[in-house]
């Protein structure tokens, strides 16, 4: 997977963040960046926690859902209560939104890239790169503290945590912008009714990453019988005025690059990274930027698992053919006609939703640009192929194996099937 990702952010963002009319100078900040520390525990405990999650996770098999891939129940008491700030919760049936620390910690650790998602069998875990979790290990706390800072101000996506509010609403900086214009430095909840507020702008898992990373101080109180965090006081902290003004600025800059570009866009393509040059005159610490590895194309010949229901069919793939063979291929095995538009979606390594489309769609890549070899899945891992969005016809496609290349297979073919396939239209009587 490429370290760019793609953040696609509403115009009205930018009349919104911001507090003053005069253009952003990070040097008004420079005696206050210059004189931090960077640590395990300053400016905040987000070194710290970040590492309790990485040692959780190497101790033990933890087990994740299987839509949103969040840590199972059963797991997250003992997690919130190694964490710098436990979250005191008195629900019957908490889940991993009801720890925010947890859940801020989570999304991180999805866009650095650490956490590797295995399928086995009905069952789906989580555990690190090794490789990955060693270049973490070399780089010191400043480089640390920034690449998770990049990773979730300026590259988070919070679908891979769940959260569904959709488009520009699930990058952090969107909320986060609007709270910091327009809320004042103190604000007192004195019932939960009042700190409700926050749930959605900018979302309690965001507040307690504003604590962790030292950019805004929150004072807890008793919970109630029922209730999830309670919130009485946050007061925002000047650190938190400089950083996210900063990358408001960067959004700033990158859309007007886009604009003036030869084939303007609104889809500014930032990655990791873009806040050096900026920061390093404050942080000459900062040496190493953070990589994630490069997908590259792997040869040889793909079997996926076709299913609808208990209906299945097994079908191998050249890695050379592209997606719309692979498309052709499945609505062959189940009978269905070829005069539909369909996708293809699948998961990459940090959680992200990528969709593949039919050639005809506007939205860039189609299956005819994308090779079957190109895919970043593991083995028994699922895309979903969407065939006919008005009847919305759904196949799960599962690869089984990858075995070498077969030279006498040149196209995706049908090798096995279980299972009478649906009629695509059924009868035209009962209409």
């Amino acid at each position: 997977m490429s370290p760019l990702h793609r953040a696609s952010l509403l115009p009205t963002i930018w009349q919104n963040m911001r507090k003053e009319k005069q253009p952003f100078s990070l040097e008004r900040y420079g005696d206050l960046l210059r004189s931090q520390t960077i640590s395990e525990e300053s400016p905040g405990m987000i070194l710290k926690d970040f590492r309790t999650l990485l040692n959780f996770l190497q101790e033990q098999e933890i087990l994740v859902s299987g839509v949103n891939q969040l840590l199972q129940l059963k797991f997250l008491p003992d997690l919130n209560q190694r964490l710098s700030h436990p979250t005191n919760v008195q629900l019957k049936r908490p889940v991993q939104k009801s720890y925010p620390y947890i859940l801020g910690l989570c999304l991180l650790l999805r866009m650095v890239g650490l956490a590797q998602i295995t399928p086995k069998g009905k069952i789906q875990t989580v555990a690190l790169d090794l490789a990955l979790l060693q270049a973490w290990n070399r780089l010191n706390p400043t480089e640390q503290y920034f690449t998770l800072l990049e990773a979730w101000l300026i590259l988070a996506d919070e679908s891979v945590i769940g959260e569904r509010n959709g488009g520009s609403l699930n990058h952090p900086l969107y909320k986060l912008g609007l709270f910091w214009a327009r809320a004042p430095d103190t604000m007192q909840f004195p019932t939960y009714k009042d700190q409700q507020q926050m749930q959605f702008i900018p979302g309690f898992h965001n507040l307690a990453l504003l604590e962790l990373f030292g950019m805004l101080s929150v004072q807890s109180g008793k919970t109630e019988v029922g209730q999830g965090w309670r919130v009485e006081q946050i007061q925002k902290l000047p650190l938190g005025d400089a950083l996210i003004q900063l990358a408001i600025q960067t959004f700033q800059d990158s859309l007007a690059t886009c604009e003036s570009s030869p084939e303007p866009t609104t889809s500014p393509q930032i990655s990791y990274g873009v806040l050096q040059p900026r920061l390093q005159p404050f942080f000459p610490e900062w040496q190493t930027v953070w990589t994630l590895p490069v997908q590259v194309f792997q040869a040889g010949t793909y079997t996926f698992k076709v299913s609808m229901g208990k209906v299945w069919r097994r079908i191998a793939s050249p890695a050379e053919q592209d997606l719309d063979d692979l498309a052709m291929a499945i609505l062959d095995s189940y009978q269905f006609d070829e005069d539909h538009l369909y996708e293809f979606s699948y998961k990459d390594r940090m959680g992200i939703i990528h969709q593949i489309s039919h050639p005809v769609c506007e939205e860039p890549p189609s299956t005819s640009e994308v090779k079957v070899g190109d895919l970043s899945l593991l083995l028994g891992q699922s895309m979903t192929f969407r065939y006919d969005f008005g009847d919305n016809w759904k196949f799960k496609v599962e690869l089984e194996t990858i075995s070498p290349a077969d030279p006498k297979l040149s196209n995706s073919t049908l090798l096995e099937s279980h299972g009478k396939a649906p009629e695509q239209y059924g009868d035209y009587g009962d209409w």
